[in-house]
Formats: C-alpha cells, sequence, structure tokens
C-alpha cells in the first residue's frame, strides 16, 4: 500500500510541475502543453531499450536445456506407457 501512495506522490508532483510551467511564461506554452505526451514516448522508448538490453544480455544455459529435453523424453515415454499417444514430434 506503502508503494501506491509514492506513485501518487509523485504523479502529484509531476502534475504541478506541468501546471507551474503552464502558468509561467519559462517555455512556450505550446511546449508546456506536449510536454506530457514527450513524457510518455520518452518513457516507452526507454521500456523498450530495456526490455532489449535485457534480450540482448539474456544468459543461454545448454546445461538447463540438456534437463529440458531429458524431462521432454521422460514425460513422452510415461504418456505413452498410459496409453495418450502424443506423435513422433
Amino acid at each position: 500500500m506503502k508503494h501506491i501512495f509514492k506513485i501518487m506522490a509523485l504523479l502529484v508532483a509531476i502534475a504541478a510541475l506541468w501546471i507551474g510551467l503552464l502558468q509561467t511564461s519559462m517555455i512556450p506554452q505550446s511546449y508546456a502543453l506536449l510536454l506530457p505526451i514527450y513524457s510518455v514516448v520518452t518513457l516507452g522508448c526507454y521500456g523498450l531499450l530495456m526490455v532489449g538490453v535485457g534480450l540482448m544480455q539474456f544468459p543461454t544455459c545448454p546445461q538447463e536445456a540438456l534437463l529440458l529435453q531429458q524431462d521432454i523424453v521422460e514425460a513422452k515415454e510415461f504418456l505413452q506407457r498410459k496409453g495418450v499417444d502424443v506423435g513422433s514430434g
């Protein structure tokens, strides 16, 4: 429950900053109106970048792959003994 309060506090702070930028003339109002859209697009790009980096650094586990293949063979043999047609694939 505390996590939701942190998120809400952050959203309120960001909204207050945005409203403050709209009311002052520090940056043009047309830029300030588009700031939330730019923020969402930037956050989406960051998320995609993190997913891509995670996929590039994903470790390969050859031992685990062999164990998984053995488990598959054992499961097929078990099902065949019980009379289930598992196919040849």
